[in-house]
């Protein structure tokens, strides 16, 4: 990581971003890691909206002694694995490592600064560190009810996961790190990010690259503040997508199984097979997962009655939407996602 030249790149995808774009550049163009260590690249996969507007008046307006250089392209492949392989073909040979962004995550000012601080720390035990991942949370105001019921029901022990949306404690390895910070030439040793997955690319890539010997890592120290989705249809699309792509993962990468994913379908299955031998006792499970479900919705009765009800409700629908798309996965091929 040299100073005198940027080292670090962000790459940010986006399609359709009006309304947070703004935000999420000013907490990466405001940050107090040295303005010429860093540049931020924004790929625009054919936004209807003003989405790429906003971005070069931000860049009309960069002071370029206090602020990083902040560049716009068209992203000719659309989608979030092609805007990271087409940053990786032009980017300056002073970039050794690039930063995993969107367009609805925001930072704190201090976020690259400690975020190269944890890498410096972590590569001296582990020298073959090939990325560094960080907690994603919601926002502490909301810019709906829907998205603070969303943001409880992924806070929820039954609706967080071990991948980007895990709650943890300790600095760890781990195979899924959350917009990480990867060394540029272990990118470059497994040809990038697969374009063949539209969503998981990141799973994909992480897999690679353990396999090919490296080490990921996540901190709590690093925080991430990401808009949670506004609707509960876009949050159903979005549980299908994530269940339609990790069965697309698993088939490349069948170590990547957690079998706690697969508990609603298991429980379908149990369902299906006492309802088909024995119907009375179908009951039971359905009526255990349906107090579970109350359960949640009680723990979050402080809040009041839309998260009672919102809660459980965003459960079913994640539980419902995830096993579909993991079933999904199985017969058709990607397409890409409209639920944002």
């Amino acid at each position: 990581m040299r100073a005198s030249e940027p080292w670090l790149a962000t790459i940010i995808p986006v399609l359709n971003e009006e309304e947070h774009i703004e935000a999420c550049l000013h907490s990466l163009i405001n940050q107090s890691l040295p303005a010429n260590e860093h540049i931020v690249v924004v790929l625009d996969g054919g936004s209807s909206d003003s989405t790429k507007e906003l971005v070069q008046s931000i860049i009309d307006g960069i002071d370029g002694k206090t602020q990083p250089s902040l560049y716009l392209h068209d992203n000719p492949g659309r989608f979030v694995p092609h805007a990271r392989n087409f940053a990786l073909q032009w980017l300056p040979r002073s970039i050794t490592h690039v930063l995993e962004f969107n367009g609805h995550i925001e930072i704190e000012t201090n976020h690259l600064e400690t975020m190269k601080a944890a890498w410096y720390r972590i590569e001296k035990n582990h020298p073959k560190i090939a990325g560094l991942g960080c907690r994603v949370v919601g926002f502490d105001t909301f810019q709906s009810r829907v998205e603070s019921i969303l943001n409880s029901t992924l806070e929820s022990p039954l609706g967080g996961s071990t991948g980007q949306f895990a709650n943890f404690a300790h600095e760890e390895a781990t195979n899924v790190p959350a917009f990480a910070l990867h060394r540029r030439s272990a990118l470059d040793e497994v040809g990038g990010w697969d374009e063949t997955f539209l969503t998981s690319q990141d799973s994909d890539l992480s897999m690679r690259l353990t396999k090919a010997g490296y080490t990921l890592f996540r901190t709590p120290e690093l925080v991430v503040k990401m808009r949670r989705r506004s609707s509960f249809r876009n949050w159903f699309l979005m549980s299908h997508r994530y269940g339609f792509w990790r069965t697309k993962v698993l088939r490349k990468h069948p170590k990547r199984l957690v079998l706690r994913e697969f508990l609603p379908l298991f429980g379908l299955m149990l369902v299906s097979l006492l309802w088909f031998f024995e119907p009375a006792f179908a009951l039971f499970p359905l009526a255990t997962y349906g107090i579970v479900l109350a359960l949640s919705g009680l723990l979050n009765l402080k809040k009041g009655l839309s998260h009672a009800l919102g809660v459980p409700y965003a459960l079913f629908l994640l539980h419902v939407g995830f096993t579909l798309g993991l079933i999904d996965g199985l017969i058709r091929k990607g397409r890409a996602p409209s639920d944002r």
